[in-house]
């Protein structure tokens, strides 16, 4: 081989190297394929880092397009950053509660509210078609259309929070709008976290949210 080859084959093998390496650099990959913790179309990956572990989480911007833009709006500005879960709900600290769920919430840092986006129309499960399953992302809400920032993750599959579901008075159900790709242990081990009501004792940071990869 030339000297001008050898010099050709050691650019590539950097190039490589360095595409690689960034690729890498937030935890790992977009997931590929057609398994369970594959991107589907549509979805973007996304890396939460929490103080118990990492949640690898999948956004779809094709059937929830409205909800899935305002969550990557708040990525993108790094407002989940120094953000908190706090909120654990599990079938023991409802105790007023006739039709009882399990989830954990959080939220942007709070220090930051003024940043906040205004809030978006419910995406409901009807009109999305995501339900909310074991590990599905939705957005927590007051009243129709109130949406920000609040998010929570499902423990287990929880109907009642679906459109025609009977937690929320208003029959509307909430915005789901992603899954936890991996991670769903770090999420159960926040559940069981010391709880007062339904507020952790100690909330645990999200130390960041970033993009991972898109399909």
């Amino acid at each position: 081989m030339s000297g001008r080859g050898r010099v050709a084959t050691r650019l590539t093998a950097t190039i490589a190297l360095l595409v690689a390496g960034a690729a890498g650099a937030s935890g790992q990959a977009a997931p590929a394929g057609d398994g369970p913790g594959a991107l589907r179309d549509g979805e973007v990956h996304l890396l939460m880092r929490t103080d118990l572990g990492d949640l690898h989480l999948a956004v779809d911007t094709l059937r929830a397009p409205v909800t899935a833009g305002n969550f990557l709006r708040y990525v993108d500005r790094s407002l989940f950053t120094g953000g908190t879960f706090y909120r654990s709900v599990r079938l023991d600290n409802q105790p007023d509660d006739d039709v009882r769920i399990e989830v954990i919430q959080g939220g942007m840092d709070r220090s930051r509210r003024e940043d906040a986006f205004d809030p978006i129309r419910l995406e409901s499960t009807d009109s999305t078609g995501i339900l909310h399953r074991d590990g599905t992302l939705s957005m927590a809400r007051s009243g129709p259309n109130s949406a920000r920032a609040e998010f929570f993750v499902t423990i287990g599959a929880q109907p009642s929070l679906d459109a025609g579901g009977a937690r929320n008075a208003d029959g509307l159900g909430f915005a789901a709008f992603g899954r936890v790709v991996e991670g769903m242990d770090v999420v159960r081990a926040i559940q069981a976290r010391p709880t007062d009501g339904q507020y952790l004792t100690t909330r645990v940071g999200i130390r960041f949210v970033e993009r991972v990869g898109t399909r």
